[in-house]
């Protein structure tokens, strides 16, 4: 029975072209933007999310038209990070794992030129693929990306759900492709503009080298005057998986003033967040993800020791009253999902409280990175069905445009990265380019007439 329903996903598979060029003129389609707020979420599908009464900020702003919808949105693999380097780079950069970078290190040789990998591999990977599984090398130079197949046998197929089903990645296989190493973030000091990468529960000090931080203590402190407690006490609040920029080489050189860790910030401090929109003194493009306990992420005191209350827990995935698996509200930690929701309304009215948002146009988007493998729904006598696969919550606001769209048209990660460089004025980038990759003009407003 698995091997038919393989077939039948398989069959309803479109295979995506290569990138014909690593970076193209594609800036049009959207109306010119000011500035842009990204405020990523976590590991939630759209089904668990709209309509969800644990996430009752959100779906107002929804109902009543306040904000526009996709409701056809896919993240386009597993996990996190992967994610997270597609939308702010329009590749994984050879990068289908979590592992934290390998810190200022010189020597080794990006996926990018090596061919190999970085795997959080569950099964051993298919002949031909090779892989490694240890700290990312620094993300620089130019090569091939990794292929992400839309049913992944062997790459992050946890939990076992039924099996290698359990990655369902979306609904196209994503071939390798000619991958410069950049971001948007290069793009925008580049066109003389700016950017930040707000993150929640930084420590004071440098980022460099931070994997984790509770925002008081991180990986890199010394315990020794702290006994008994360890680094296995503290929550991992802050998590670098989901601060893409400090992967690549240049930001963590800091080759420039403005494209450098000095524009990796907190939420709070004088030069972070809440601050930042106080003044008014914001980047072209606001990178913000709230810490794993109000991104919807949630952390676990059972795996490492950490202490973390009901609303940080993680949802408890299976219910075992009907069978059903993770992919519906059944089985969600509703304190998790409401503290996602208040961690929205927060950053969300800061923003429009800032003195920037009704000066110029802009625009809030609010996405989850991946629905953490939920594309399977219940159990239909005895067989398991996809749901869904990677779909996922994105919701854009205009400070100036149209409200209340829902669109069904079929979006990805790359089409909210070249949706934002064209808003932007900037040239699409890696996957962002590839052939049946679409702005999304019914969201953001149609800017074919633009003067630019």
């Amino acid at each position: 029975m698995i091997k038919k329903i393989v077939g039948l996903c398989l069959f309803n598979l479109v295979l995506v072209g290569t990138a014909s060029a690593q970076e193209g003129d594609a800036r049009k389609g959207i109306p010119h933007l000011d500035h842009i707020f990204v405020i990523m979420m976590e590991n939630h599908g759209f089904q668990q999310i709209f309509r969800n009464p644990n996430e009752p900020y959100l779906n107002k702003l929804i109902k009543e038209g306040k904000v526009n919808l996709a409701t056809n949105y896919f993240a386009v693999g597993h996990p996190s990070l992967t994610n997270y380097l597609e939308i702010v780079g329009g590749s994984n950069f050879g990068v289908r794992s979590d592992n934290a970078p390998d810190w200022g290190n010189t020597s080794c040789t990006p996926n990018l030129e090596s061919g190999l990998i970085n795997a959080d591999a569950t099964l051993p990977p298919p002949t031909g693929v090779n892989i490694e599984t240890g700290h990312v090398c620094p993300i620089a130079g130019s090569g091939m990306d990794a292929a992400t197949p839309a049913v992944d046998t062997w790459n992050e197929v946890n939990p076992p759900v039924f099996n290698f089903l359990a990655d369902i990645d979306g609904k196209k296989f994503v071939s390798a492709a000619p991958t410069v190493g950049k971001t948007i973030g290069d793009q925008l000091v580049q066109a003389g503009l700016s950017w930040k990468s707000y993150q929640e529960s930084l420590p004071l000090g440098s980022p460099f080298g931070v994997n984790f931080s509770n925002g008081t203590v991180s990986n890199l402190t010394d315990f020794t005057d702290l006994a008994p407690i360890t680094t296995s006490n503290v929550v991992q609040a802050y998590a670098v998986k989901h601060n893409p920029f400090a992967y690549f080489k240049n930001v963590q050189e800091g080759y420039s003033r403005d494209n450098s860790l000095r524009n990796v910030v907190g939420f709070d401090g004088p030069r972070g967040l809440y601050a930042d929109l106080a003044s008014g003194d914001v980047p072209t493009f606001s990178f913000i993800a709230p810490n794993q306990c109000d991104d919807q992420h949630g952390r676990s005191p059972k795996a490492t020791g950490e202490d973390a209350d009901m609303f940080c827990a993680f949802d408890p995935g299976v219910d075992a009253a009907n069978g059903s698996t993770i992919g519906t509200q059944v089985g969600l930690n509703p304190g998790l999902i409401q503290q996602g929701d208040v961690t929205i309304q927060r950053v969300v009215e800061a923003i429009k409280a800032s003195s920037v948002w009704d000066e110029g146009r802009n625009a809030i988007i609010i996405v989850w990175d991946e629905n953490d493998y939920s594309g399977t729904a219940n159990d239909t006598q005895g067989v398991f069905l996809p749901q869904n696969q990677n779909t996922v919550v994105l919701t854009v606001e205009l400070s100036k445009g149209s409200h209340g769209v829902q669109s069904g048209n079929f979006y990805t990660s790359f089409s909210l990265l070249k949706s934002i460089e064209a808003g932007l004025r900037l040239p699409c980038l890696n996957h962002a380019c590839d052939s049946g990759v679409d702005v999304m003009s019914d969201l953001f407003g149609r800017g074919d007439n633009d003067q630019w």
